[in-house]
């Protein structure tokens, strides 16, 4: 049955009024919010916003954390039939500008004074935003802004409203249709400005319910939601499928206290990028670098038995009686406390996407007892594409098309889907429409990849970025930058990594260290630093980090199509890289053709043969502040293996 947002949040109130819908965590303890509870505080909310003056088709941005009223906010919006556009909380003030004034953007609702700061700066140059709400009135009190008011104060008015005209709310969802526009989302910009993908009720509903069959969810799961609400991925997992499926959803009280709400809350279907995964393994190699004798040898011992048999195990495969012991022993010892330290103890279902995680990394939580898996969509797909049936999940795949999703292959190996989930198309923005979408409905991914004997689809990188190797000795080789920066960050020493190498004779590499990690590393070998550049540019770090790079180079040699990407050269970079310097996107995504821009000099000096190259840049501090970071960077040549073909 079709329906909307609205609806399916009043279903739940009627069905179940009391049963919680939300839980937030404020001053250390979590409170509940049930169906019944945020259907009257929507209620009151619509009726505010219509007495401001949104109406239908209009645009409201929503900024902040995870926080019940933000989402309540966005359910308020759609009852009125107005359009919900989430913002990346981290973003700076100038980047805001862009997208409220593509939107014609004349309400806000925030989080806090920080937000509120953010849209008051860019107010003279977005000069339609009248109305901003703030949920938490920390720091605010003596605001005299123009416009400014709590939520409080609008669930007031709207409950005056209420009570002038009663019937208002229900009249007013009433008249939203499926097809109506339910959300916009902004794009990373990874190359210009972001483009906003405009999805309908029907859009998000169709996907979110397609994902939901495919892994039997049901009102009993309970999610954490602590990526940010402006990336659809964190969207659909805790708004479209917590609408369609009737869960609880819990906002940790702050990033900081994430891993303690983890275990807490003990989630039982979990959604994280490869980075968040990438940060837990780090977070448990440096513990084991400090633990004791007894407990290194038995991490080490219980590991291995993981390793060999823990996929085994996942995908349902019957295990010997000796690895079976061993296997029950590792969780007893090593792999339960493990998975509740990590907040996993009752995950049934895990999922990462957003980009390709390392095999290594994929195959330890595996290995453990987590059942992770891999999905692959976009937000112009809202998200469900190819998830990964249970037991059939491979590091090299993302999974089969699910429940109404068509997949083919153009002639260059480009990926095409059509499905029920597709955007309606970018706002304001007809060529760009047109580039992605075909008359016949297929829409272009933009990534290469194939379906293999299995029906699993593969991806190999971003069509565009996959190169080719002019020149030397692997003239004509593929090139797949992603591929290898992704075999980089496997390493807990490794942070980011950026790759070039197409068209040129050989593959070299900016690298980040992980300073919590090296910090570590360094400490316990007495080695003093006094910073982030000073440690990177350490000639032990940077041995270090050669032999990650050596280890990642013997592994792309078994790969005969891949062989070819070995790095050669690498240095390590003065700085980490920045969204607020605009070397990342918003969800983390190295903006590889700026980078290279940015640091044209040192790509010049890795290809023009030298050791070392000085390099002074200006960077933005959590602050404010303007300043520069400069450094002389040693430049380290890396060995590289014969491929298994050349070798036989």
């Amino acid at each position: 049955m079709e329906t909307t947002f609205p609806r399916l949040m009043l279903d739940h109130a009627q069905a179940r009024p009391q049963a919680p819908a939300l839980r937030e965590k404020e001053y250390g303890i979590w409170q509940t919010t049930t169906w019944r509870e945020l259907a009257d505080e929507v209620a009151a909310l619509t009726c505010g916003m219509a007495e401001a003056g949104l109406s239908r088709g209009q645009h409201i941005v929503i900024v902040g954390d995870n926080r019940p009223r933000l989402y309540a906010c966005m359910l308020a919006a759609q009852s009125l039939g107005a359009i919900p556009v989430p913002l990346y909380q981290d973003a700076v003030a100038a980047e805001m500008v862009f997208p409220i004034n593509n939107a014609d953007v004349a309400f806000a609702v925030v989080e806090d004074q920080e937000q509120v700061d953010k849209l008051v700066e860019v107010r003279e140059k977005c000069p339609q935003l009248a109305r901003i709400w703030y949920d938490d009135p920390r720091g605010l009190r003596k605001y005299d802004v123009a416009g400014l008011t709590s939520l409080d104060a609008l669930i007031e008015a709207g409950r005056t409203r209420l009570q002038r005209e009663p019937g208002f709310y229900e009249t007013a969802v009433a008249q939203v249709k499926p097809q109506d526009v339910a959300s916009m989302f902004f794009t990373s910009g990874t190359t210009g400005n972001p483009k906003g993908v405009v999805h309908t009720h029907q859009t998000l509903l169709d996907r979110a319910r397609a994902g939901a069959d495919f892994d039997r969810l049901s009102a009993n799961e309970e999610v954490l939601a602590y990526l940010p609400p402006a990336w659809i991925g964190q969207n659909i997992f805790s708004y479209a499928q917590w609408l369609a499926c009737g869960y609880i959803v819990n906002c940790p009280e702050s990033a900081a206290t994430v891993t303690i709400d983890m275990k807490e809350i003990g989630p039982t279907y979990y959604f994280a990028p490869p980075r968040v995964f990438e940060g837990l393994l780090t977070s448990v190699t440096i513990r084991m670098e400090d633990a004791g004798t007894l407990k290194k040898w038995l991490f080490k011992t219980f590991m291995e038995v993981a390793r060999r048999v823990g996929p085994e195990r996942m995908d349902g495969k019957s295990l010997s009686f000796t690895d079976s012991l061993m296997w029950k022993l590792g969780d007893l010892f090593i792999y339960g406390p493990l998975r509740n330290t990590l907040g996993l103890s009752r995950v049934r279902v895990a999922y990462t996407a957003g980009e390709a995680i390392g095999p290594d990394l994929f195959t330890f939580y595996r290995s453990i007892g987590i059942n992770l898996k891999q999905l692959y969509g976009s937000t112009e797909t809202a998200v469900f594409v190819c998830l990964q049936p249970d037991h059939e999940a491979r590091a090299d795949t993302v999974g089969v098309p699910i429940a109404g999703v068509e997949i083919k292959l153009a002639d260059n190996g480009e990926i095409l889907v059509k499905s029920a989930g597709l955007l309606k198309g970018y706002y304001k923005n007809p060529e760009a429409t047109a580039e992605v979408l075909t008359a016949d409905g297929w829409y272009h991914t933009g990534d290469a990849g194939f379906l293999d004997a299995h029906g699993h689809l593969k991806i190999i990188d971003r069509a565009k970025d996959v190169g080719r190797i002019l020149g030397g000795p692997n003239d004509g080789a593929m090139f797949a930058p992603k591929y290898v920066e992704n075999k980089l960050k496997f390493f807990p020493h490794i942070k980011e990594a950026v790759a070039f190498g197409d068209r040129r004779e050989k593959v070299c590499a900016f690298l980040n260290i992980d300073f919590e990690a090296v910090g570590n590393w360094a400490e316990r070998r007495n080695l003093p630093y006094a910073g982030y550049t000073d440690l990177a540019c350490k000639p032990e770090v940077l041995e270090l980090i050669r032999d990650c790079v050596e280890k990642v180079n013997a592994d792309l040699a078994q790969d005969e199509k891949l062989a070819g990407s070995q790095i050669s050269r690498f240095l390590v970079l003065h700085k980490e890289l920045d969204a607020d310097d605009g070397e990342l996107t918003r969800t983390r995504k190295v903006r590889r053709g700026y980078i290279g821009d940015k640091y044209q000099v040192l790509v010049d000096a890795m290809y023009g043969g030298k050791s070392e190259q000085f390099i002074e840049t200006a960077v933005k501090f959590e602050d404010g502040r303007s300043g520069s970071v400069s450094a002389t960077l040693k430049i380290i040549d890396v060995k590289t293996f014969s491929s298994v073909k050349q070798a036989a």
